[in-house]
Order: C-alpha cells, then sequence, then structure tokens
C-alpha cells in the first residue's frame, strides 16, 4: 500500500515550505476525516488538479516520532475523555526527515480553537538535562510542571499535506500509525486505516468536501494522544471514546476484507 501512496503522491504537483509558509489561515477551522488506506487511495487520485503536494528536500512521505505526557493520574487523558472543552496536551515531536524536535503545548478554548506553542529542544530524553529553558517554557504555556508529567505513549506515523490551489486550506494525511504505552508496554499498528484533517479558512469553499461525500469518508474526531492511550491501556476509562474505536475496527475490516 505504501509504493501505492508514493507513486499517486508523486503524480501530484509541489509546493515548498517557503511556499508553504505564506499561506496564513487566520480564521481556521480544523475537521477530521477517519478512511480506509482504500479510501484514501481513491482520495489521492481524486484531488490531482486541485492540489500542491508540501515537498521537503525531495521528501514528500514526512515520518513523525512523537512522544505524549500525562500526569499520574492521567488528567489530560480523563479531561478529554470526559468532554472538557478547555483541555491540554503536552509533547514531544521529532521531524525525523530533518532530525528536528520540539516540545510542544496544546491548549484547545471553550470555542473548539486550538492554540499551539512550541520550543526546540534536543530530543525526547534531553528534557530533564534542558530544565534551564523547558521549566520557563512550561510555566508560560502549560498548566503543568516538568515535575509533575511523565511520558506515556509514543507514536510513529508518516504524514502527506496538501494545499489546494486557491491556498485557502491544508489536508494533512497521517498513516501507517504504530503506538507504543510505556506504562503497559503494549503496542499497537492501524496499518488500515488513514486520519485525513482539513484546515481551512473559515467556511470557505474546499474541493475536498465533494471527494468526502462521493468516496464516503465520514467525519469523526481522532485524538492520537486518546485514540492510542484507548487501544494500548485497559485501565484507562474509554467509554465515551467506544465508538470511535468501533469505527476503527470496522474500517480495518473492511480494508482487510478487500484486500484478501
Amino acid at each position: 500500500m505504501i509504493d501505492q501512496i508514493i507513486t499517486l503522491a508523486n503524480n501530484l504537483p509541489s509546493i515548498s515550505l517557503e511556499e508553504m509558509s505564506g499561506i496564513k489561515l487566520m480564521n481556521r477551522t480544523d475537521t477530521k476525516y477517519v478512511a480506509t488506506i482504500g479510501q484514501l487511495l481513491a482520495f489521492l487520485q481524486a484531488v490531482e488538479g486541485e492540489y500542491y503536494i508540501q515537498e521537503i528536500d525531495g521528501v514528500r512521505l514526512a515520518s513523525y516520532h512523537t512522544t505524549y505526557f500525562d500526569t499520574e493520574d492521567n488528567e489530560m487523558y480523563v479531561m478529554h475523555h470526559n468532554g472538557k472543552l478547555v483541555r491540554e496536551k503536552i509533547r514531544v515531536r521529532t521531524y525525523e526527515d530533518t532530525d528536528i524536535t520540539f516540545l510542544e503545548v496544546k491548549n484547545k478554548n471553550n470555542h473548539k480553537r486550538t492554540k499551539k506553542k512550541r520550543i526546540e529542544v534536543q530530543a525526547v530524553d534531553s528534557l530533564e538535562a534542558e530544565r534551564e529553558q523547558v521549566v520557563p517554557f512550561l510555566a508560560k504555556c502549560a498548566w503543568y510542571t516538568l515535575d509533575e508529567i511523565r511520558p506515556v505513549i509514543e507514536n510513529r506515523f508518516n504524514r502527506i499535506t496538501l494545499v489546494n490551489f486557491g491556498k485557502t486550506e491544508r489536508l494533512t494525511i497521517d498513516f501507517n500509525l504504530r503506538f507504543h504505552n510505556f506504562l503497559t508496554e503494549d503496542r499497537r499498528k492501524l496499518e488500515h486505516v488513514t486520519i485525513i484533517e482539513l484546515k481551512r479558512d473559515g467556511n470557505v469553499f474546499s474541493p475536498s468536501l465533494d471527494i468526502f461525500r462521493k468516496l464516503r469518508i465520514k467525519r469523526s474526531g481522532f485524538s492520537k494522544y486518546c485514540i492510542g492511550c484507548a487501544l494500548t491501556n485497559k485501565n484507562l476509562k474509554r467509554n465515551n471514546f467506544k465508538e470511535r474505536l468501533r469505527l476503527i475496527q470496522k474500517l480495518e475490516n473492511i480494508q482487510k476484507s478487500n484486500i484478501i
């Protein structure tokens, strides 16, 4: 499947990181969709003539490694599970193709808007050694101190980023998701499911919406941190995520049966 994704990605015209930086979505809305890899292949065929693909140093399929942190009582996970609109996530993300790592704090407000602050760090294991810059950053941007959080789960995935020709939206397409829970040592792969996030300037027209409808790609919330934890730690509350977990299993089964 990866080879097919690469082939289709190579059919799209490229856009550079410098050109991407000029796209300011000032009134951004984010919407997530969950699909099978088969639907993704059809989607990548359908967007030809409508979208650019981000390319950095010749790379179109970027590789990501993310470690999420939480408190001893999993407060960030529980707040999301319980439907709190105002919530926070703290993570360290490495862009593996460029070997650049950031400590990131994501805050969501009661208007469902997300603000992200970040600083560059050496590695996920270097936060203690970099306390001089990490502690003030968290004090300014986060609800928690470095001593109150611990690494909980890591994930790895590949990402394609698309930009429409009108430069009013971005699409991030994440696939080949792999989770490793540090607390339970459980591992889980989502080989047959992809997460597509549409980020557009307000409610401007998006070519992708018609394609989603035609391919029956459904809108669905999906937090990699929360879903990864729910899949790999049976001791956590999961009731409010059961519908999404069932959707993932359904899509996995559909894709597997199509492959067979």
